[in-house]
């Protein structure tokens, strides 16, 4: 490692510090009432999401912001290994813990449970951005050197996503893969084929199971079936609509009260519109732009193309998630399902949304532009 190593870039954890704790706020208010008609506690998620999620990550994030981030590159074949096995194990009788025909969970001794998918998003991402960085700018514009590779793999990865069946995240980290490969070189005909033979095959899943096509009916007209498939996003823009400018107020929300689906997971975002009002809403997509803008600056300064890339994919992951999970709550994008990083109740999705933060604090020690 040629440059000298510095600090951490303490802005930027700063800015993940106040999206984490804003988010526990948040989730202690929305998940009250529902944690208390379950479980007989209204702390019941935040409680969990503080054992199994901050204080797991919390750890990860300093293990992680002190491990050289070269040594992921040095394993990057034994990580995509990884990926694959994380992704087969949850279909294995005694170990999978899913709802209904969904096999997205893994069951840990039956004390807690694990979304294998939340870590192949980091481990996939390691192994992608080490190939393209050893491919370097000509291999990754060969077509068969480059293009059938990548998109073999990410296919290979996309269809075990495909399996359990797990969409959000299969769009997740299929958007993830196609920003770092363009980032590194690929022509925009390779990057705009493959989205096109994205949107082909969303089209056709879609198609293939009635409750997509409801959900795809539903953004195009959300007053159709209020009380039915519309139900979820009415709820909703009613949440949000609710709170006008300034709120009704943190704690006073009406439609985590069991008229709002999921509060404390994919819906989150409505009760902060409905208890802070627009102005915090809005405030929450500044600070998700704040990530963005600081984590690619720090992999402009990354001393090699492998930090680089594996910032602009943590960039692009958190943050098409992000604007994904609040575009589906104002309407306008279709409902998926797919949470909002950092803020959400989900252990795996904290604790592993915080080791990449730590990993990006470790780029940022040997970053080309850090000063003490």
């Amino acid at each position: 490692m040629k440059n000298e190593i510095r600090s951490f870039d303490y802005t930027y954890l700063a800015i993940v510090g106040a999206i984490v704790l804003f988010g526990l706020m948040m989730l202690a208010s929305a998940s009250a009432p529902v944690g208390y008609d379950r479980f007989g506690d209204s702390y019941y998620f935040v409680t969990h999401q503080v054992v199994f999620g901050l204080i797991p990550g919390i750890a990860g994030l300093v293990v992680f912001s002190r491990i050289p981030y070269t040594f992921w590159k040095r394993n990057a074949w034994n990580l995509l290994l990884v990926s694959i096995v994380l992704l087969v194990i949850v279909f294995i009788p005694g170990l999978s813990a899913g709802i209904g025909t969904a096999h997205s969970w893994i069951s840990i001794g039956g004390l807690f449970s694990l979304q294998p998918s939340e870590i192949v998003k980091i481990t996939f991402l390691f192994y992608l951005a080490a190939w393209l960085e050893r491919r370097g700018d000509s291999g990754v514009r060969d077509v068969h050197g480059g293009f059938l590779p990548f998109a073999g793999t990410l296919g290979a990865i996309l269809f075990l996503l495909l399996l359990q069946p797990d969409v959000g995240t299969m769009s997740i980290i299929a958007a993830m893969s196609l920003v770092v490969y363009f980032v590194a070189g690929a022509p925009l005909v390779y990057v705009g084929g493959l989205i096109a033979a994205g949107v082909t095959g969303l089209a056709l899943l879609i198609g293939l199971e009635p409750y997509r096509a409801a959900r795809f009916t539903t953004f195009l007209n959300p007053e159709l079936d209020p009380q039915g498939i519309g139900y979820h996003i009415n709820q909703a823009l009613l949440a949000i609509g609710s709170g006008g400018i300034l709120g009704v107020g943190y704690g006073h929300s009406r439609q985590k009260f069991q008229y709002l689906p999921e509060v404390s997971g994919d819906s989150i975002y409505a009760v902060i519109g409905e208890e802070m009002g627009m102005l915090v809403a809005v405030l929450v997509l500044i600070v998700f732009l704040a990530f963005l803008w600081r984590t690619l600056k720090i992999a402009n300064e990354a001393p090699d193309k492998f930090g680089k890339y594996v910032c602009v994919g943590i960039a692009a992951w958190v943050t098409i998630q992000a604007f994904v999970n609040i575009g589906s709550m104002v309407a306008l994008m279709p409902m998926t399902g797919i949470t909002l990083p950092f803020v959400s109740y989900g252990g795996t999705s904290l604790a592993v949304s915080l080791c990449a933060v730590g990993i990006v604090l470790n780029i940022s020690r040997y970053g080309k532009g850090n000063k003490e």
